[in-house]
């Protein structure tokens, strides 16, 4: 893995591939995935460029893939996924796939249409039956009421004994008979109705099962129908209305002996479509099953053809159409690799004139590359989400390992909740190579990307939970207390020290609500705790007093100390690009800034815990009022920290007094000076120049670098780049909102550290509040009801716990640690004005089965 203090050194090469080895070139380098194409034919359309019917095919390629897959999980059949990425298929293997494929393609959409119209053909059989069935109850409803139709005269002089009813009326009934889905029943009957204005008799009735339907394939409910009506012109009606309503009609038999044949016919016809159906499904099968094994190795051999023949549109042509010409960022480490990836590629391809590459200077900005591996890469994302650091500039995401779990462990300090986290991003760590957590869901694979960096928030809470002596909002009592409450007791002192002291009775302590331990009473304090708040803090009533005055100073000191080294980051960007001014003209004048003001205010801090001790405490000045009289001069003297006090402060105002002018007008009028001692600017040197924008100041940085390179620009300059314009009043609106943002910035960005004082005070409160409201009302409950009772006690207080502290209040002090980052870190040095590094690579293509069997 290259630096992750700076991204790597980049250069533009020209690749000169010839016509027959271009794709197995760019097949090797896809592999390796070293470079970044540019596409020198931006004014020529897509679909005017020389690879396009190359890309038709691979998109053709790709639908029928898309085909394949949907038929083989309509089959259920599991789709294998290798674990190694195949190589992309030579040109001489790409016809003879397209062929199978096609063959392939025709064959499986014959054979599924076939199976779809026998299954087509069943289901209709089946309904054909069903409707027999119910019908035959009609026939026998309809002979009933023989009686009714006695109006109609006989047809012939014989004697109605000789004809049944029935008979007589099919000389002039006619029937329309089938199924109708169960939610048109009613508008169907009206319609029949008004239309045939009351000439057919309608009768219909529910299928006891619910069967599928033929066109569609969803499993409804149907009701049979059987319409009697008089004269063609109704029955003309009736069977328009019929399809209308998309019912399934079916023919009518009109005599019992007609409809016995019939059944007997379709009870045949359906066995036999059964045992082809049957036949025709165990063919699809052994057909999918076969196409399924080589599936996966084709949709990646048809990705990576695809991405081959889109980096070689991006490709310019050679005059005489035999070479391609292709420009490429690579970095400097992977230039051997570069090389003999194109030397693997003409030598597969046997061309006799090998392809090669040619290193050419430019002044471009190149595009930014940091290595990661799987533990860095969480970080390195925090970073780029704020913006792609400039190429070259110091990256922060290197220090960002240590200082965002740590300001996030300031917030969420407590040894308990820290360690449930940290279990939890360790089991993940654990079985990090497990397929089902990188298949998850959305949520689950955020928590699995960013594994480490919960793995280090745990970790650093469990410190800072030692430190603050906080476990589940309890104290640990790991070494003994320091304080020794005896000793306040009047009867192990002397006569002469009661005197002196405010020592303790029987009587002090009986009727007295709160006691107070004096550390100047000797043998009360026997010594600091040896690691974090001492646990006697948990039970004393102005815990809440001393810790706050504890966080709160701790904040700013951590606040003041981190903005400070993205100062002095700064520096190291200014020195790398040659921007030596810069340093002595901004970045020192803002640490005088930041340093005698804020710098000063932890120098008291720390003074007044070192020299004031428990004796001479009361008398001790409070820093508040002592920062705040540093600005105002008061008249009257005071009790300073120490003798010289009010000299040293002078001197720090007359030296950040002294910056403020520097870090407004330095910069500016050092330009302006290089700028009216030359009429033009530039340097000589191989490769690209080291600058990150195009702008007055870097036309007068041009000069600079002459200066500190020992070039004479007259001699070599001038012949580089012609002058150009010099906007003094726009460099100096630049500089002067920028110190201005400073400035206020230091005090701004000192107030909002004390988010880590506010949010470490709501996190322990919250975590007390809900250890009182549930475990002490379980805790205290008797022994009779109270192993029922804290059962669910426990597991409510684990759930409350699991979801409120660990993660609303985890993902909060997660967003204000990378707010402080972002904003109040990351501005101090950090431009983040460049463009990711993206190479041509086959390892960023997707080797899963989408589950919308989408390949492409």
């Amino acid at each position: 893995m290259g630096s992750l203090f700076r991204s790597e050194t980049m250069c533009l090469a020209q690749l000169f591939l010839q016509s027959g080895t271009a794709y197995e070139c760019l097949s090797a380098l896809g592999e390796k995935g070293l470079v970044q194409f540019r596409d020198l034919n931006q004014n020529i359309s897509s679909f005017q460029r020389k690879f396009v019917g190359e890309v038709k095919r691979c998109e053709e390629l790709e639908r029928i893939l898309v085909y394949l897959v949907q038929e083989i999980n309509r089959a259920d059949i599991p789709l294998p996924e290798g674990e190694t990425s195949p190589p992309a298929p030579p040109l001489k293997q790409v016809l003879e796939m397209q062929e199978q494929l096609q063959k392939l393609e025709v064959e499986l959409r014959e054979v599924t249409k076939n199976k779809e119209k026998l299954r087509r053909n069943l289901l209709e059989l089946i309904e054909y039956t069903h409707m027999l069935r119910v019908t035959k109850t009609f026939v026998k409803r309809n002979v009933e009421f023989e009686p009714t139709y006695e109006e109609f005269p006989p047809l012939e002089n014989d004697s109605l004994l000789d004809y049944s009813c029935m008979q007589r009326l099919g000389a002039k009934l006619g029937f329309v008979s089938g199924l109708i889905h169960q939610g048109k029943v009613e508008a169907f009957e009206k319609m029949l109705w008004r239309v045939c204005k009351g000439y057919t008799i309608v009768t219909y009735a529910e299928l006891d099962e619910s069967l599928e339907d033929p066109e569609t394939g969803e499993v409804i409910k149907w009701y049979v129908f059987l319409i009697s009506f008089w004269g063609e012109q109704i029955g003309h009606k009736v069977k328009k209305i019929c399809d209308c309503y998309h019912c399934h009609v079916y023919p009518y038999p009109h005599t019992a002996e007609e409809r016995e044949e019939i059944q007997e016919g379709l009870n045949t016809r359906i066995q036999d479509l059964y045992t082809v159906l049957h036949k025709t499904e165990d063919y699809l099968r052994q057909v999918l099953c076969k196409a399924a094994e080589s599936v996966y190795t084709r949709v990646i051999q048809v990705k990576k053809m695809k991405a081959i023949y889109h980096m070689l549109n991006m490709c310019s042509i050679d005059v005489t159409n035999k070479c391609l010409i292709a420009e490429v960022w690579c970095p400097e480490v992977d230039l051997h690799e570069l090389r003999r990836a194109l030397e693997e590629g003409s030598r597969e391809s046997g061309a006799t004139i090998p392809s090669f590459m040619n290193i050419i200077p430019t002044k471009e900005t190149p595009p930014t590359l940091i290595r990661t591996n799987k533990f860095t890469e969480g970080f390195q994302n925090i970073v780029d989400a704020y913006g792609v650091g400039s190429y070259r500039e110091v990256n922060p995401a290197l220090f960002t390992i240590i200082t965002f779990p740590f300001l996030f462990a300031v917030m969420f300090g407590d040894f308990g909740h820290g360690f449930v986290m940290f279990l939890f991003a360790l089991l993940l760590v654990l079985n990090e190579n497990h397929p089902r957590l990188n298949q998850s869901q959305e949520i689950m694979r955020m928590f699995f990307n960013g594994r480490y960096i919960l793995l280090l928030m745990g970790l650093f809470s469990v410190y800072t939970g030692l430190i603050y002596n906080d476990c589940f909002s309890k104290s640990l009592n790991l070494f003994g207390s320091g304080w020794n409450v005896s000793a306040m007791y009047s009867s192990s002192h002397s006569p002469a020290e009661h005197k002196k002291m405010v020592l303790w009775n029987d009587s002090t302590v009986r009727h007295s609500r709160v006691l107070q331990l004096d550390p100047s009473v000797p043998g009360v304090f026997r010594g600091p705790y040896p690691l974090g708040i001492d646990p006697i803090w948990n039970l004393a009533t102005n815990r809440l007093t001393f810790l706050n005055s504890f966080k709160m100073k701790m904040s700013v000191i951590l606040g003041i100390i981190h903005m400070t080294f993205g100062v002095i980051l700064g520096i190291f960007n200014h020195w790398h690009f040659r921007k030596k001014f810069n340093i002595y003209l901004v970045s020192i004048p803002e640490l005088l800034f930041m340093l005698c003001i804020f710098g000063y205010l932890i120098f008291m801090i720390v003074y007044k815990w070192l020299v004031f001790s428990a004796e001479t405490s009361r008398v001790a000045p409070s820093i508040l009022i002592e920062f705040i009289n540093m600005f105002l001069f008061p008249a009257s003297e005071t009790n300073g920290l120490y003798t010289g006090q009010e000299h040293v402060q002078r001197v720090l105002l007359v030296v950040t007094a002294l910056s403020v002018p520097v870090l407004f007008l330095g910069k500016p009028l050092f330009l302006l000076w290089l700028h009216n001692g030359r009429s033009c600017f530039g340097v000589s040197r191989s490769g690209y120049t080291l600058i990150r924008k195009d702008s007055e100041e870097e036309v007068s940085l041009l000069g600079s670098q002459d200066i500190e390179e020992g070039h004479n620009p007259m001699e070599d300059g001038c012949r580089e780049m012609t002058c150009e314009e010099f906007n003094f009043g726009e460099i100096l609106m630049t500089q002067v909102i920028h110190s201005i943002e400073y400035c206020l910035g230091c005090i701004s960005n000192t107030a909002s550290y004390l988010r880590l004082w506010a949010l470490s005070l709501a996190h322990a409160q919250l975590s007390d509040v809900l250890w009182a409201m549930l475990m002490r009302v379980g805790l205290r409950v008797d022994t009779t009801y109270g192993v029922l009772l804290l059962l669910p006690v426990i597991a409510l207080f684990a759930v409350l716990t699991i979801f409120i502290l660990l993660i609303m209040e985890g993902l909060s002090a997660f967003l204000h640690a990378i707010r402080l980052h972002w904003v109040e870190f990351q501005n101090k040095f950090y431009i983040g004005a460049g463009t990711k590094f993206v190479p041509f690579s086959f390892s960023l293509l997707s080797s899963k089965f989408n589950k919308d069997d989408n390949v492409a």
